[in-house]
């Protein structure tokens, strides 16, 4: 569209691609703000890719011009001609832009009217200008029959949360602070009081955490999410909800950091604060979601796990997800799983009630809603005896419980799947991604199988704790590649698990791998 925007993308671009360019937009005064020395379109430097000059501004400005639209208002409309002239390159139909620009500006007739015009002169300048050989089609992808709709990351956590209180059959109560990337949170969750959610916009990240806190020992679904920051201002409360043993879900939607960071970009750097960061010996489950998608489910499976367990789980999106879109099948909600929970509703040791009698299968402890008849108990802070739950300082005691805790979280290594392994004969390497390096991991293992050579993918969804075969699995590869948007902070975990010698590949620059980055680094193990 303008001289700034090829040189912010040109690097995006492979050799061979096909640049589309606003030519009217690279006059000297255009070229002087981006910093070019001499004009890109003239002086060869894009002599490796295929450059198509459209004048789109002015086109657009002569398509609008009978219907009295002014030419600056009407260069606003250059984006819907770009979007014409794509349909055609591509072959796709039109029919669902064009309701969807009447239903968009339906209360400014002179914005639809111009945005319309500017469409139909995309398309026809495609057809006749006789620039492209020919229009290419793309053939619809591959994809299990079902009902698809478009969603983000954000919004799927939202559904996912939604369902897993309708199945959990619980109020869904939701407190936040605002805080980039995950907002959209909030603001979807708002709209669905309907089904019995609650939210609430705290004013500091500490009070959403402990209203959260409230929620859940009161017998609410409660969530609370944020960003890497909040999490740190978070802790102490989480601190105490693995304390009282209460379910609990905290979002974390990662995004660059330290401190504000980059709070537009992605990162994946939270995964050892997510692990460790509390103080004392304070274990949570981990689940990462691993692309728009599957935030839905990551979501379900993160209130299940805090229902079935009682103990506070840690959800990680980033921002790269939360804002990314994809085609979602909508579930089945009939066939979702039960994940309802009974509250304790009579003494269990005589005519007492002890919180910290345990399942012997979870141990998890029984969950009383305050106010219930003879159910008298004590939780909190400060440590208690195992059983009562009466205040305790004995150092067996503490130890007891420190290691109860610990426990409960180790077990349920035995009610998640097995690891996501798509594994290919004559593999040596093992390429191993979590989270949202799913998507480039899937890509960069068919690009490598595809030059003849053989590597296995694969990816974790639960990281505290690990699948229960992950060491098996590692340990029939001599090579493990982890990329991550990180400073390698899973092959770390990995590596002291399992003494494997995992590598990394390692990105901290706000922006996720592109599959190529990946391919390269596994080609190069390989030849190793």
């Amino acid at each position: 569209m303008n001289p700034a925007a090829l040189k912010a993308n040109l690097r995006d671009m492979p050799p061979g691609s096909t640049l589309l360019v606003n030519v009217d937009t690279f006059d000297q005064r255009n070229l002087d703000k981006a910093g070019y020395t001499s004009n890109p379109l003239t002086d060869g430097s894009l002599a490796n890719h295929r450059v198509f000059e459209v004048p789109m501004t002015s086109i657009t400005v002569e398509a609008t011009k009978p219907l009295g639209v002014k030419p600056r208002d009407a260069e606003r409309s250059k984006n819907f001609f770009a979007l014409g002239l794509l349909c055609w390159m591509y072959t796709r139909p039109v029919e669902p832009l064009l309701d969807w620009i009447k239903r968009r500006f339906a209360n400014r007739p002179e914005v639809l009217e111009a945005n319309l015009a500017a469409l139909r002169a995309g398309l026809n300048f495609g057809e006749t200008a006789e620039l492209f050989d020919h229009p290419y089609e793309v053939r619809p992808a591959q994809l299990p029959p079902g009902t698809y709709r478009n969603i983000t990351g954000n919004l799927a956590l939202s559904y996912g949360l939604v369902a897993a209180a309708q199945k959990a059959k619980l109020p869904l109560f939701y407190a936040s602070y605002p805080i980039t990337p995950a907002s959209d949170i909030l603001h979807e969750l708002a709209r669905l009081k309907h089904f019995g959610v609650k939210t609430l916009q705290a004013e500091d990240e500490i009070a959403a955490a402990g209203a959260a806190v409230g929620a859940a020992f009161a017998g609410s679904l409660a969530v609370t999410a944020t960003s890497g920051p909040g999490v740190d201002l978070k802790a102490e409360a989480i601190g105490l909800a693995v304390s009282l043993e209460l379910p609990l879900v905290l979002v974390d939607v990662q995004r660059g950091g330290p401190s504000t960071g980059l709070p537009t970009k992605t990162e994946q750097a939270d995964l050892l604060l997510a692990m460790y960061g509390r103080h004392g010996e304070a274990p949570l489950p981990v689940v990462a979601a691993r692309s728009p998608g599957h935030c839905f489910d990551a979501a379900f499976e993160a209130a299940r796990l805090a229902l079935k367990y009682r103990t506070p789980v840690v959800l990680l999106s980033d921002g790269y997800l939360a804002n990314g879109a994809e085609p979602w099948p909508i579930p089945d909600l009939d066939a979702l799983a039960d994940i309802s929970v009974e509250f304790a509703t009579e003494p269990n040791h005589g005519d007492e009630f002890w919180p910290y009698l345990r399942d012997p299968e979870t141990l998890a402890r029984p969950w009383a809603i305050p106010g219930t008849p003879r159910l008298m108990h004590r939780v909190g802070g400060i440590e208690k005896e195992d059983g009562t739950g009466n205040v305790s300082y004995e150092p067996e005691n503490h130890e007891k419980m420190t290691r109860l805790r610990a426990a409960k979280i180790a077990g349920i290594a035995r009610d998640i799947p097995g690891v996501e392994l798509d594994d290919q004969e004559g593999a040596e390497l093992l390429l191993l991604t979590w989270g949202g390096t799913w998507g480039v991991g899937t890509a960069a293992t068919r690009r490598v199988r595809a030059r003849g050579k053989p590597v296995a993918h694969a990816h974790l969804v639960h990281l505290n704790p690990f699948p229960p075969d992950l060491g098996d699995v590692l340990a029939r590869y001599p090579k493990v590649l982890v990329p991550e948007l990180n400073l390698g902070q899973l092959s770390r975990l990995v590596r002291a698990e399992y003494l494997v010698d995992a590598r990394s590949l390692t990105k901290v620059q706000g922006v996720p791998f592109r599959a190529a980055e990946v391919e390269a680094k596994i080609l190069e193990m390989i030849e190793q």
